[in-house]
């Protein structure tokens, strides 16, 4: 049996939408001009704080306001952070089929807790996962490997695999000597190629296939 933990944002997940959306409001309410949704996907990744960090570079806003506007940003984004996020297709299918198959499974984001738990509930995620670690259940956040071990000591588990979609993720499995699958569609930032993986899947339906390969 093999834990499976997967990341959230970009992996099961397109919550683009809705970050932005927060993003807008956020800069809106500090007399800021908006930033565009392709920017705020490429801002995705090392959590909410460098999320609003790099909204307000891209802006020129004023960094001596980025604790403030964090705060701003979740106030928004809580309220309403799976209005419009979506599954990727196949993630339930592909899900149900691991779990029959003996994986267990786990979620280790950047997310904040609360929009994670949101999120979950209203994806019908929470009672498939046996492990949820989120951006602040740790002091630190991916790629530091603590919340990928705790994610797999949640799991009762010594190793597995590790399905992200960014560098972020394949930095966090190569510390913690996991391997890494790739979902190409999420928000990675450079080629396939140049992002570290034990085996690449462009679609849900692919990814059981993958894990009994790499097994």
């Amino acid at each position: 049996m093999t834990a499976i933990v997967f990341d959230l944002d970009g992996t099961l997940i397109d919550s683009a939408p809705d970050l932005h959306e927060a993003a807008v409001n956020m800069l809106a309410e500090a007399g800021l001009p908006a930033v565009t949704l392709d920017q705020t996907r490429s801002f995705i990744g090392n959590g909410v704080p460098k999320l609003v960090e790099r909204a307000i570079a891209a802006v020129g806003g004023p960094h001596e306001r980025q604790a403030e506007l964090v705060a701003v940003f979740l106030r928004h984004y809580n309220a309403a952070p799976a209005v419009r996020t979506a599954l990727y297709p196949g993630v339930l299918d592909a899900l149900d089929r691991l779990a029959a198959d003996g994986h267990r499974l786990g979620l280790c984001t950047n997310k904040p807790e609360a929009a994670t738990r949101a999120i979950l509930d209203a994806f019908d995620l929470t009672r498939r996962l046996g492990a949820v670690v989120c951006g602040d259940t740790l002091p630190v956040k991916k790629p530091d490997p603590a919340p990928l071990r705790r994610a797999l000591q949640d799991l009762g588990a010594s190793g597995g695999l590790y399905v992200g979609d960014s560098e972020v993720d394949s930095q966090t499995a190569s510390a913690v000597g996991l391997p890494f699958a790739l979902y190409s569609r999420g928000y990675r930032k450079t080629a396939v190629e140049a992002i570290p993986h034990s085996f690449v899947f462009d679609h849900f339906d692919d990814l059981a296939a993958g894990v009994s390969r790499a097994a």
